[in-house]
């Protein structure tokens, strides 16, 4: 069953059933020391793109946005078994053309990694992807509020919420964390590592 490792801010690690790994903007955090499989980076600002952290693996596969948003056209991507879908992300802080989300499906699990967003739109597709665990950014300022993170987890009818991207400056900060109010949010704190369940 696969995992996910929570490193702070917007840093998450999935280890699949046969033990590939993926690391989701790599920046903050513990556990870099695992050999990467797949790394994805959301956009190109620095506090999300930190790949001088990965220990690559033999064969390591990095999509960057511009890898993932080409030509104007969001790409789907499959390696390892992992199954990734570059979605929309964006706000007055992050263009649409250089950011965005992903769906990563693995092991049965559907995870959505949303990047730093503000609540768009686009997301109304999202709720025909039966998306288990959404990892929603909360800051309020450069993403959307945890107000908003509550209605979008509604919006998209994702079974879990874990709150990150918590504060400017912060790996991760509880006050703005319990601003959530979902009965589908789960406090994930860094440093802890969750099996992923339907």
């Amino acid at each position: 069953m696969a995992t996910l490792f929570y490193q702070g801010h917007a840093s998450f690690r999935i280890t699949t059933d046969s033990g590939k790994v993926i690391f989701i903007d790599p920046y903050e955090g513990e556990g870099y020391k695992t050999p990467a499989d797949i790394v994805l980076i959301t956009h190109e600002h620095y506090d999300h793109n930190a790949i001088d952290k990965i220990v690559p693996a033999s064969r390591c596969i990095v999509i960057r946005s511009k890898d993932a948003l080409a030509n104007g056209i969001y790409q789907s991507f499959s390696e390892f078994g992992v199954n990734v879908e570059a979605v929309p992300a964006y706000n007055s802080h992050h263009k649409k053309e250089e950011c965005v989300g992903y769906l990563i499906s693995v092991d049965g699990v559907n995870i959505y990694h949303a990047g730093d967003t503000d609540m768009i739109p686009e997301m109304e597709a999202l709720k025909e992807k039966n998306i288990d665990y959404a990892l929603l950014p909360i800051d309020g300022y450069y993403t959307m509020s945890p107000e908003d993170a509550a209605k979008t987890v509604e919006l998209i009818n994702a079974k879990h919420l874990i709150p990150m991207h918590c504060h400017p400056g912060m790996i991760w900060e509880i006050k703005q964390v319990m601003k959530v109010h979902s009965d589908r949010a789960i406090l994930v704190r860094p440093n802890d590592n969750i099996r992923l369940e339907k």
